[in-house]
């Protein structure tokens, strides 16, 4: 079903071309929720299957539009017996991010339809075959400080879009219909949130991306209804184009809630202002000169090397996949913690273990070229995700990764602190009886259920720190004492 096309363009476009059949569900859910667009626009239009599904299920519409980068699927379009026929249908040679949009939509008269499938690609992966199919760059998200340099700030392509989309559609009566992942169209509905625009009606449909595209993702139809002054921020969430029944997910306490039936039953342990913060593990972007595994009493770098370092600086390391597996028993994996907080000196490391300062000065090139900024200006070999919090005695941790609510709770190993790497989230404790009440409070019922209504897991990080501290653990603690 997808189009047979160099892969590197497949990247680069996100080219996943809709099949007829499906283009013509979604023009059918669009009649059932009474859209009656005088104008149809399809941004990036590929080779036109919903061109044809608009023509034939929206007879009343005066212009169909579709834009597309190109030319040789514009072709494909216009040798099509449709496009003859029908002179409603303009097609326009163009690049997406080259389109005034704010110009080209205020210039369309009466209900407008924005409808069509953009790529599914990140920011990234587009950096990874060094494409220019990208666009301007800039910190549309707001992310503040380190998210806004790491992580964080990847983003998929079609968020971009959709949301320079969203802003033309402010002011008048329209509608927007688009293919995307099921994780963008909730990042849709919080930008729209968060900016205060209008918003009369918002849905998603789930659709069978394997069947239909081959690819294995969680997607949906996203559905926004315009108008001049409504801002009904939910979302109507069903689990296929056919059904009628749906879950609402809306905004509670300014966050996007999945369950809100059981979060209003558990609202009482929500803390805008948390005393407790969970903590990520420790980011050092080159795990093959970090990280070692202990061989018959030696240890062993990633390249493969037995290394003769002291053992001050290394420390027990239980990864995000061992939380998931509770394998915190034990480990034989190690990593080298260069300092006790963000932004100190290294250069200490020079005297107290020269052993380990000449091993990481003879493998500084791997350091110097990691990629991101966070280590740029700060002391060589600087690591982050570290503090006086990793050095506890006592932790209770969980993988982000995974799609479970599973806590563990772990103690030192081999007689030094226990640390993580960065796709774990933990609390620390320097009392034993503190942490096992703790524990023993997260993994209740009422603990559990509460977390859930947050959680959306079908995202890539579906157990997120701003979740875990949102909970008033402190008033809890209290009241179970």
């Amino acid at each position: 079903m997808i189009k047979n096309i160099d892969k590197k363009a497949k990247i680069e476009f996100g080219d996943f071309q809709t099949p007829i059949e499906l283009a013509e569900k979604v023009c059918q859910q669009l009649i059932q929720l009474n859209v009656s667009p005088d104008v149809i626009v399809e941004p990036t239009c590929g080779v036109g299957s919903f061109i044809d599904a608009a023509s034939l299920r929206f007879p009343l519409a005066n212009k169909i539009i579709g834009i597309e980068i190109n030319a040789q699927y514009l072709q494909e379009v216009r040798n099509k017996n449709q496009y003859s026929q029908d002179q409603r249908i303009e097609l326009i040679h163009k690049d997406f991010f080259e389109v005034d949009w704010r110009s080209y939509i205020k210039q369309l008269s009466g209900e407008i339809l924005v409808l069509g499938n953009f790529p599914w690609v990140t920011n990234a992966q587009q950096g990874i075959i060094s494409s220019d199919n990208l666009p301007q760059k800039n910190n549309f998200q707001k992310h503040n400080g380190l998210d806004a340099i790491t992580g964080k700030s990847n983003f998929d392509v079609s968020e971009w879009m959709l949301i320079q989309i969203v802003q033309c559609l402010q002011g008048h009566n329209a509608c927007l219909a688009m293919l995307c992942k099921t994780s963008v169209s909730r990042k849709i509905l919080n930008y729209i949130y968060s900016q205060n625009l209008n918003l009369t009606y918002c849905a998603s449909y789930k659709i069978d991306a394997q069947k239909y595209f081959g690819a294995t993702v969680d997607a949906c139809l996203l559905f926004c209804q315009f108008d001049q002054s409504s801002k009904n921020y939910f979302c109507d969430v069903f689990n296929d184009l056919d059904q009628s029944e749906y879950k609402r997910i809306e905004y509670r306490n300014n966050i996007l809630i999945r369950d809100v039936i059981s979060f209003e039953k558990f609202s009482s342990l929500y803390d805008k202002n948390p005393k407790n913060k969970w903590r990520s593990g420790i980011k050092h972007d080159c795990s093959k000169i970090m990280e070692f595994r202990k061989i018959d009493g030696a240890f062993v770098n990633g390249l493969g090397e037995s290394i003769d370092i002291e053992e001050i600086y290394l420390f027990p390391l239980i990864k995000g996949s061992d939380i998931a597996q509770n394998r915190v028993e034990t480990t034989d994996r190690y990593v080298l913690v260069t300092q006790k907080f963000v932004g100190e000196s290294t250069e200490y490391i020079k005297l107290a273990a020269p052993k380990t300062w000449g091993y990481l000065e003879s493998h500084s090139m791997y350091l110097s070229n990691r990629k991101s900024k966070i280590y740029q200006k700060n002391p060589k070999f600087s690591i982050f995700g570290v503090g006086k919090y990793t050095f506890a005695s006592w932790k209770i941790a969980i993988c982000g990764l995974y799609k479970k609510l599973e806590f563990r709770l772990i103690s030192n190993l081999d007689n030094k602190p226990t640390v993580f790497d960065d796709t774990v989230y933990f609390l620390s404790f320097s009392e034993e009886k503190v942490a096992i009440a703790t524990f023993k409070l997260l993994t209740s019922d009422q603990v559990i259920s509460f977390y859930s209504s947050q959680i959306f897991w079908d995202e890539k990080r579906p157990i997120k720190s701003s979740i875990l501290n949102s909970l008033n653990l402190s008033a809890l603690l209290e009241a179970n004492k």
